[in-house]
């Protein structure tokens, strides 16, 4: 079943090697308070891959709103997503430039451009 949504986001960042196994346990129990505010600010269908050659993290999500500005300050603006990001944003090294960090005037992860998609066939 396919989640309705009005945007796909998907991005990079570069883990950390000595972080690989704080950044895989920390994320087998993410903290409900944060599953809240991307749940409250229409985040559906979120994944992170990992890619341990390149130490890459891969992120996937569909945004279901219709302002997703608003919304992306609305997740930095929480305060169970700002000490998470505390703790995540340390094991992390950014591919954007003059980043410094989550929640920040410049991202902290670098979105990528959709070049294919195929929904399935329609019936």
């Amino acid at each position: 079943m396919s989640i309705p949504h009005t945007k796909r986001v998907c991005q990079i960042i570069k883990l950390k090697p000595e972080a690989e196994a704080e950044y895989k346990a920390v994320h087998a129990n993410v903290w409900p308070g944060v599953l809240a505010a991307l749940a409250r600010h229409h985040i559906a269908d979120y994944s992170i891959h990992y890619y341990p050659p390149l130490h890459l993290l891969i992120a996937n999500f569909k945004y279901t709103g219709s302002d997703y500005e608003a919304d992306m300050r609305g997740i930095a603006a929480d305060p169970e997503t700002q000490r998470w990001w505390k703790l995540t944003d340390g094991m992390q090294e950014s591919l954007v430039e003059g980043a410094t960090g989550s929640g920040g005037s410049i991202p902290w992860w670098q979105e990528l451009e959709e070049v294919f998609r195929f929904e399935g066939a329609s019936a």
